[in-house]
């Protein structure tokens, strides 16, 4: 059951079907990936429309027959979604050819752009119901409906009234609709980034990353664990996608957790949010950090700053609730003879690193997300098909002068633009063509291209249909009548506020992906919360954080239904047990809402009082205690177990210390002394000879320490 739910979430889980049919899909999916490279790289320079609108025929032409392909449904059905694929390749067609045409007639369409826009429309909403689900369809279509049906509606959700021929015009043309920014930036940026992710992975990085966790924290308490949450948190700084996060690091660690004593449910709750934190850890982050950078018309490494303090309070709270499992439960680390050496996983794979620090040096140097990441992904094309070649020449020196040539083949970009790389990836290409070993890294490539592609589907689609959303807000103004209301509110009380835009993230995020979810609450709140004084980059990140919250709250839960085949628990308890083991990190986005230098922003009471430097410091350290209480209070463990009534005390001083009002951190310090002191004395009072002698893990209990 939950195999079957998690296959109608993510249908493109499977590879490509091995058949005539799946070797064509995979044919287009390399095409889409060279399409994408060519016009990111320049080298086929054409308008951004036009990009934006063959970004998407790819998306229709790719998706419809491959999701019916890999759930082998009748041939009609088949034929039909080739049919709708290919309409939508169409109109991209006609988007291109009547470029110049539609410029000139915009706001004045012909009755065959109309007709042109309702078959774009009607394709986009198959596509995404096929590749996503239902809900994003429905909530899409009730805006499309809105725009239409408006003007019948009371006060003060009444529209003017729009003509169909304008509505039409207004989605399906222009960049105000399904080409917006959102595709725009799926076109652009996204894309190119889950190009990187997908070539990393082949290069070997998630065994880079696994050996690394598994050297640092697999010997300690509960390290099984602590390697998920550790190797995830790796994996999220090149891959930025949660569900794939969990199918890829969670096939090692969740049969690793269970082994070593962890409930199934519980395994997969800690990949599962572990994963999804992999969209706010720089430098790659997910899409939406891609998509609110272009929002905000920043640029992206001020998005990056403004993470980076929330994701390492992320993880270090996922951390802290395994740990307090663990030794809640008695559950040992592995053992020596199974860890291999952290230094010794860098020193063979070092080079694959290079990448990815360069990637983060471009950013923060100020060059675009677009610049950046084609480096990155030249530079990790160089690495793969230059490896298999270094290993065939003799001696150390000549492999070092190969490594440097292809260096400053790489650096060469910067003075000479991409010829330079374009000419040495084409000598790499020849000459491993004429070895076996060469031919492998070649095919490895192509599967990257393809699967890139593949995986940059439900991301594509979903910026497309959201476009939908936007272009509704941006005809009606209906987010001025959703903002008023929360603005309304938070003159009585900003907590109030923030809470309604929390539940409204989380509800939102119950039937629709991060994307979405984030560019229709962010159009609604954001400017709401900026009118409360919140900063406005703060405001996007409250929003962004509990989008990606929200894909760990039931019932649909994508992630956790991702991890359920493979920790072989149901989807729901993995979701209950991802929202106890996520608990902790609720606390961050309200704090940096209080005191903005929690996301290194200026602003705030604090720091206006203390200082900009010691408002950081202050605001890390308060919520590293809040965190704290929160994972000791939901967990009922700190040092020892712990009773109601002191898990109630802990809750009472976190959420004290996340309110800021006056007097609430003294109030919040006070309890959490309190609590804390009154566990420490009561468990050395308590404690036993058993205690004083050491803790063992019970022999029914515990797991081998050697694998089986």
């Amino acid at each position: 059951m939950d195999a079957e739910r998690a296959e109608l979430h993510d249908p493109l889980s499977s590879s490509f079907p091995a058949s005539l049919e799946g070797r064509i899909l995979f044919l287009i999916a390399i095409a889409f990936s060279t399409f994408q490279l060519l016009t990111a790289a320049h080298l086929w320079d054409l308008p951004s429309q036009i990009v934006r609108a063959v970004h998407v025929g790819f998306l229709c032409l790719l998706g419809l027959p491959l999701v019916a392909a890999v759930r082998h449904e009748p041939r009609a059905l088949r034929a039909l979604a080739w049919l709708l694929g290919l309409c939508g390749m169409a109109v991209a067609a006609y988007q291109w050819w009547e470029y110049k045409a539609l410029i000139f007639r915009a706001g004045s369409p012909l009755v065959q752009d109309t007709v042109v826009g309702v078959v774009a429309l009607a394709v986009l909403f198959v596509a995404t119901w096929r590749i996503m689900g239902p809900a994003l369809p429905i909530i899409a279509g009730l805006f499309l409906g809105y725009c239409l049906f408006g003007q019948h509606l009371p006060s003060p959700f009444v529209t003017r009234g729009y003509d169909f021929s304008q509505v039409m015009d207004h989605m399906a043309f222009g960049t105000e609709g399904i080409y917006g920014i959102p595709t725009y930036v799926s076109s652009s940026y996204i894309f190119l980034f889950i190009l990187f992710g997908s070539f990393l992975e082949r290069a070997g990085m998630i065994r880079l990353f696994t050996d690394v966790a598994l050297g640092l924290v697999g010997g300690a308490k509960g390290g099984a664990a602590k390697v998920a949450v550790f190797s995830s948190g790796l994996m999220g700084t090149i891959s930025g996608s949660g569900v794939a996060n969990v199918v890829t690091t969670g096939q090692f660690t969740i049969p690793l957790m269970k082994r070593f004593g962890y409930r199934p449910e519980f395994a997969g709750g800690v990949e599962a949010t572990a994963s999804m934190g992999g969209q706010i850890m720089p430098p790659v982050m997910g899409a939406v950090a891609f998509i609110m950078a272009e929002t905000l018309d920043v640029a992206y490494a001020e998005v990056v700053t403004a993470a980076v303090i929330p994701a390492v309070l992320y993880f270090a709270s996922v951390f802290w609730m395994v740990h307090l499992e663990a030794g809640k439960r008695n559950l040992l680390g592995l053992s020596k003879g199974e860890l291999p050496s952290a230094w010794g996983a860098l020193k063979t794979g070092w080079y694959l690193i290079l990448p990815l620090a360069v990637l983060v040096w471009l950013l923060f140097a100020g060059y675009t997300p677009l610049y950046a990441g084609t480096i990155g992904l030249a530079l990790t094309a160089l690495l793969i098909l230059g490896a298999p070649l270094a290993k065939r020449m003799p001696g150390l020196a000549i492999r070092m002068v190969f490594w440097v040539a292809l260096g400053l083949s790489a650096a060469a970009f910067f003075e000479y633009g991409i010829l330079p790389i374009i000419v040495a990836l084409a000598v790499l290409v020849a000459a491993c063509a004429v070895f076996k070993g060469g031919r492998e890294t070649l095919i490895a490539v192509r599967d990257a291209l393809a699967d890139g592609a593949k995986t940059a589907l439900p991301v594509g689609i979903a910026c497309a249909i959201v476009g939908i959303i936007v272009g509704t807000m941006t005809l009606t103004g209906v987010a001025n009548t959703f903002g008023q209301f929360i603005v309304s509110v938070g003159d009585t009380s900003l907590f109030l506020s923030l809470v309604l835009t929390m539940i409204t993230c989380l509800i939102l995020g119950m039937g629709i992906p991060t994307i979405p979810n984030y560019i229709i609450t962010s159009s609604i709140a954001g400017p709401a919360l900026l009118a409360l004084g919140v900063p406005l980059i703060v405001s996007h990140m409250f929003v962004f954080y509990f989008g990606i919250l929200a894909d760990l709250t039931p019932p649909v839960a994508l992630a956790c239904f991702a991890a359920a085949p493979i920790a072989k628990a149901p989807g729901l308890q993995i979701s209950f047990q991802a929202i106890k083991v996520a608990l902790a990190g609720f606390v961050i986005p309200f704090m940096a809402v209080y005191t903005p230098a929690l996301m290194l922003q200026d602003g705030g009471p604090l720091a206006a009082e203390i200082g900009y430097i010691p408002a950081v410091l202050y605001i890390v350290f308060k919520a590293c205690l809040a965190i704290g209480l929160w994972g000791a209070a939901a967990i009922g463990y700190l040092a020892a177990p712990m009773p109601w009534w002191q898990r109630l005390l802990a809750a009472a001083s976190a959420f004290t210390l996340i309110a800021a009002l006056p007097l609430t951190d003294e109030i919040g310090f006070a309890l959490a002394v309190a609590v804390i002191g009154l566990h420490f004395y009561l468990r050395g009072k308590m404690a036993g000879p058993e205690q004083a002698a050491g803790q063992r893990l019970p022999a029914d209990r515990g797991a081998p320490r050697k694998p089986a």
